[in-house]
Parts: C-alpha cells; structure tokens; sequence
C-alpha cells in the first residue's frame, strides 16, 4: 500500500497549502461550519450520477454539503476547476485505493454520509466529480454555479450537521 502525505495534486485543490490551512483559490476556501448559512443535502449513485448535480450558492456563502452515498459502491465529492479534477482523475486511476478527507473532497462509503464546509468566495463556476476509477468518465460530475450577487441560495435548505474530518490518505 502507498502511503502519501501529500501529492502534486494537492497544491490545485485550494490553493496549494496543503500541510498547514488553505488559502482561496478559484475554487473557494474551507469553510467554518458554525458559518454555514444552510446545508445541501447530495446523493451519489451506482448510476454515476450526483442528485443534484447542480447547485447555486452567493459568492462569500458557506455551504454544508452532506453527501450520501445511496449506492452499493464507494463514492466521493470532489471540488475543483476541471483541470484540476481531471488531473486528479488521471493519478485515481493510477492509485485506484486512494483516500480523500481533505476540507474540498470527501469519499463515502456504500450507505454512508460525509460532508464538506466550503465557503465559495469568487463567482463563477465550481466543478464537483466522483474520481473512483471509471466514475469521471461515467459522468459523474457537477457544478456549482456562484452569482456574484444576491443569487438565490435557498435551495434544499437542510438544519446544520457536524463538519467532516481534514486528512488526504493514499
């Protein structure tokens, strides 16, 4: 088994601090749960596919993602730009037992449920995917769409769960 604290990944993820906080980056910055201004509850399915696969949030919001695993395979939400996904993907697929419990990627086990606090600070585009081998390519993938404004956040507003744990496992 491979065992890595870190990889050249890593740094696209937020922002490049990986051992020690994160700065923003395209994407966002981890989120402080007691910030959260409401939670979105997302399936994953052995349909490779997320419900919803598209979200709207304001840009400065702090999103819960509770992400469940409504398959009988193991899953995972991972935020980035597509580059950055797709980059991810392609070392998945060369380490297809890797972990991730990092602030933007959470992988979930069949029945399970896991979570991110994301605070999404620049408006635009957000790319999710589920990178288990052969699940990118299914089409496993969704979008965060971030007005620059007041867009209307109040979509599948949920009450606020416990925050997910920090650590990146290969």
């Amino acid at each position: 088994m491979w065992i890595f604290t870190t990889t050249p990944m890593s740094t696209a993820w937020a922002a490049g601090e990986h051992g020690g906080g994160h700065a923003e980056s395209l994407i966002g910055q981890p989120g402080v749960a007691a910030q959260a201004s409401r939670t979105v509850d997302v399936d994953m399915t052995d349909a490779m596919r997320f419900h919803p696969a598209r979200l709207d949030v304001r840009q400065g919001e702090t999103l819960r993602l509770r992400v469940r695993n409504a398959g009988q395979i193991k899953h995972e939400l991972v935020l980035g730009t597509q580059a950055e996904l797709k980059a991810h993907y392609e070392q998945m697929k060369r380490f297809p037992g890797m972990e991730h419990e990092d602030p933007s990627m959470v992988s979930v086990a069949p029945g399970q449920i896991g979570e991110i606090v994301w605070k999404f600070t620049e408006a635009g585009t957000v790319d999710f995917a589920c990178l288990q081998p052969g699940h990118f390519e299914a089409g496993m993938v969704g979008q965060v769409a971030v007005a620059g404004g007041a867009g209307d956040a109040r979509k599948n507003s949920t009450p606020p769960a416990r925050p997910a744990g920090a650590a990146h496992r290969h």
